[in-house]
């Protein structure tokens, strides 16, 4: 594996008699999203302190690039931290300055560009972030969703190579947390920052990370892949997991990728017994990134909701519905053959084609475009294979467009 660009080794902290940090071991890679888990009170917020070096460790080291932080000389260490930014927990915007003077603030204390360059850096910024026409506007005037991409903004200004996320979704609903997920994902992708996120928004956090630790009682209790971490057997892990996702499910209707798991492997086990044949069909929003630029987060948030809810309107009360990362929806159906899920699809289809929610006129560049695919299912297969062929299926099998 390539050698970590930030990592904890054996890292101690402590205030008083309470033992924070507990020898913590931690990788960060380089161009990847890892996010740090765990209850509240555990010391995450501590952790990304000391990645910044807003604190120092007790005993232990961090390493950056394989050279230990404390050993680097003062221009070295004004170096590594003009690569940092920080989106603070509540977006952290000053009330007296306008959008433009938020974003602009960092240039002006820790550059020597002129008046002009700054203008142009920070107006570009805004257009990439969609936020261009409320630059003179105040936060006291955004919605809560709108100043955090303000904040988002104002952390990538410095084109910081690390961006440090704390809490980032923290006094949201349900649409703007998924919102504002899927707007580090996109300008992760788009700006190619290594972010290290704090949170506790399961499952949406396995969607938009390629590494999760797990803080317990002060030490990394687990790390790994979303998927290792989801399908660990640990009874810690999986008590903290179903603990979080038990709101969720209740507002969203939909179940964790583990309960689709576990829903398939029942299903294939009757399938081979008995010869009972279910259905795996795959929804995937091909156009997201598109969308989310046109319509911004939000809005593409309420289309996939309306149509996630048309969906389960449509599924029994023995059929499972799951996220399968930002932009797929997973639906099993037992005791369903492929020919009667592809009915249920053209239903939707049909239902669905060209409906008009708000914004745009049908017909317009601003619709989702959704394309289904139904798993020819394996006796020996699990339930990654079966989205993997249906996602090759669904190509020209049943597509369909809602617009926002």
């Amino acid at each position: 594996m390539n050698q970590p660009l930030i990592q904890f080794d054996n890292v101690n902290k402590r205030f008083g008699d309470h033992n924070v940090l507990k020898g913590v071991c931690l990788r960060v890679f380089k161009g990847e999203i890892t996010t740090i888990i765990g209850k509240s009170g555990v010391g995450k917020s501590v952790l990304l302190k000391h990645i910044i070096g807003l604190m120092e460790p007790d005993s232990g080291q961090i390493l950056f690039n394989g050279e230990p932080m404390a050993a680097m000389k003062r221009g070295e260490r004004r170096r590594l931290e003009r690569k940092f930014s920080y989106m603070f927990q509540g977006s952290a915007l000053f009330d007296s300055m306008t959008v433009y003077e938020n974003v602009a603030l960092p240039l002006k204390e820790k550059s020597r560009l002129k008046e002009a360059e700054i203008e142009k850096r920070v107006l570009d910024k805004l257009e990439a972030l969609d936020l261009l026409n409320i630059d003179e506007k105040y936060p006291s005037q955004l919605s809560g969703g709108m100043k955090k991409r303000v904040a988002l903004a104002r952390a990538l200004i410095t084109e910081p190579e690390i961006v440090l996320f704390d809490e980032p979704t923290t006094g949201l609903d349900p649409i703007r947390k998924n919102a504002v997920h899927g707007m580090i994902s996109e300008y992760q992708k788009k700006f190619g920052f290594t972010g290290v996120v704090v949170s506790h928004e399961i499952p949406d956090i396995f969607y938009i990370s390629q590494r999760v630790a797990m803080l317990e009682e002060g030490s990394i209790f687990a790390e790994g892949t979303p998927a290792e971490i989801q399908d660990s057997s640990d009874p810690v892990v999986q008590n903290f997991i179903h603990g979080l996702m038990a709101p969720d499910r209740e507002t969203t209707g939909m179940e964790s990728r583990k309960a689709c798991e576990v829903h398939f492997l029942q299903e294939r086990s009757r399938l081979n017994r008995h010869g009972t044949p279910f259905s795996v069909i795959v929804f995937t929003f091909d156009n997201i990134d598109e969308l989310y630029e046109k319509t911004g987060h939000v809005g593409g948030q309420n289309v996939m909701n309306h149509f996630i809810d048309m969906l389960r309107a449509r599924l029994r009360i023995t059929d499972t519905c799951c996220r399968y990362g930002l932009n797929r929806v997973v639906a099993i159906m037992d005791g369903v053959d492929n020919e009667s899920a592809g009915r249920l699809c053209h239903r939707l289809a049909q239902e669905m084609t060209g409906v008009h929610l708000a914004i745009a006129e049908p017909g317009s560049d601003k619709c989702f475009r959704i394309s289904a695919g139904i798993a020819d299912v394996k006796a020996e297969g699990n339930l990654e294979d079966a989205v993997t062929a249906a996602i090759y299926r669904a190509a020209g099998l049943y597509e369909f467009q809602v617009c926002e």
